[in-house]
């Protein structure tokens, strides 16, 4: 397993972007699949967007945030970042970034259970 933690969530109006990253503490990250799930009060968790290992970087984003979130990587500072742009109250939630290492079952990728490390979450909150 590897460690994550997350940072760079607060609180935004309707219409505006934040940043989110996420640290890896090991040097192999780049061979995990990393992902974005998020919680919102009284709902289940959901993937955001997920992007595989490698220097592909295939990416795979839940229908409710296409082309609003960018999720990203720097394998060389083992980093994850999720851009979130045109955010809508809707968006708000607890936000955990997730790693794999291996394949993930085609279909999978956004499949909570398909992850075996996960960080401690970071709060994104969008006022109407």
């Amino acid at each position: 397993q590897v460690q994550l933690m997350e940072s760079g969530g607060g609180s935004v109006q309707a219409g505006g972007a934040l940043n989110l990253s996420c640290v890896a503490s090991k040097n192999d990250a780049s061979t995990y699949w990393m992902a974005w799930f998020r919680q919102a009060p009284g709902k289940e968790l959901e993937g955001v967007a997920t992007i595989n290992t490698g220097s592909t970087a295939t990416t795979v984003y839940a229908d409710s945030v296409k082309g609003r979130f960018t999720i990203s990587r720097d394998n060389d500072d083992n980093t994850l970042y999720l851009q979130m742009t045109t955010l809508k109250p809707d968006d708000t939630a607890v936000y955990f970034c997730a790693a794999r290492r291996g394949a993930i079952l085609s279909g999978s990728h956004l499949v909570a259970s398909m992850y075996n490390s996960w960080g401690q979450g970071t709060q994104v909150t969008v006022s109407s």
